[in-house]
């Protein structure tokens, strides 16, 4: 078994290699090719923890295994992220386990990547102003990874606590992009692709504050309950997301379904704009990408990380 321990992961994936990895992944999903299993996630009864697993097949690449880990809100006392994970590869022919690696920024820089792709093939034409809703650990690797598109000249930024958006305007010069705070009404009428990142569980982008060709990417919501975006923006917009079936029950479009806003036919898997199967954004006014975060992405990057360590002599080789 070949490890890859999580202080390596920075020095071998780079954003480019991850935004990559998810695209072919999606593009096999797509075409059927890969598929993820049902995800397990459960409140532990101890430090507020969630934890769960996320896994699947991808056919193609022979990528299979899974992630294991969730959320531990706690971790601060412990100089910790909150966001704690494994993804563990098995052999696809014998089922005997092929690597460990820390999936930690992993997974931070496959999610980045998922809302970037959706920038790529659904962004509207001339798209010059980026509105980030949160300000979290996870909002700089999403600035970093939507500024390398190359499209964005300004960013706006709002966040539940304010004094947060100081680090995300730390970013934004790093990356050359002026920076200014603003209300959510000023936001939505402003940017030109929307990227909310928050742990919301209740909407914060209301259907009022969106106007003109707008492109939003909802990130954070991947539990029952979790909420971001008003049921009645969802339902005027055209819908994407990485996996339909958690979409619509752990997803951002989990409440315009309850709701019957809208129903599974109004929304499409990414895979199939990137493949050329659906026209994506065509005649829409607004688009939504729904970034639930699936097993396959994990397993994409971690074996694109586990190619690279072996080649640069990063990787272990333990006997088990």
């Amino acid at each position: 078994m070949w490890v890859v321990p999580e202080s390596e992961i920075a020095g071998l994936m780079t954003p480019e290699a991850a935004f990559d990895a998810v695209e072919a992944v999606f593009a096999s999903m797509a075409r059927g090719e890969a598929y993820n299993f049902p995800v397990v996630r459960e409140a532990i009864g101890h430090e507020d923890a969630l934890y769960g697993f996320k896994g699947g097949f991808d056919r193609a690449a022979l990528n299979l295994g899974l992630k294991a880990g969730g959320y531990w809100p706690n971790n601060q006392k412990h100089g910790l992220i909150n966001h704690q994970s494994t993804v563990f590869l098995f052999d696809a022919d014998t089922g005997k386990v092929a690597a460990a690696v820390g999936g930690n920024l992993l997974t931070a820089l496959r999610t980045a990547a998922s809302s970037a792709i959706s920038i790529k093939h659904l962004a509207p034409a001339g798209a010059e102003v980026l509105g980030m809703i949160g300000a979290g650990h996870q909002a700089q690797f999403q600035l970093r990874s939507a500024a390398a598109s190359g499209r964005f000249t300004r960013v706006l930024g709002w966040n539940p606590h304010p004094e947060m958006l100081a680090r995300l305007g730390e970013t934004a010069a790093e990356l050359g992009l002026p920076f200014e705070a603003v209300e959510l009404d000023r936001l939505g009428a402003e940017a030109d692709v929307i990227i909310s990142i928050t742990s919301a569980f209740s909407p914060l982008l209301l259907d009022v504050h969106v106007k003109g060709p707008t492109h939003i990417a909802a990130m954070g919501t991947d539990t029952k309950g979790k909420q971001e975006l008003d049921p009645a923006l969802v339902a005027r917009a055209r819908l994407f997301t990485d996996e339909l079936a958690q979409s619509l029950s752990i997803g951002e479009f989990q409440h315009a379904s309850a709701q019957n806003l809208i129903s599974d036919s109004d929304v499409t898997a990414i895979g199939r704009v990137i493949t050329g199967d659906h026209e994506g954004r065509g005649e829409a006014e607004i688009t939504i990408f729904d970034g639930t975060g699936v097993g396959l992405q994990d397993l994409a990057v971690a074996a694109a990380v586990v190619e690279l360590a072996r080649q640069q002599g990063k990787a272990q080789k333990v006997d088990i």
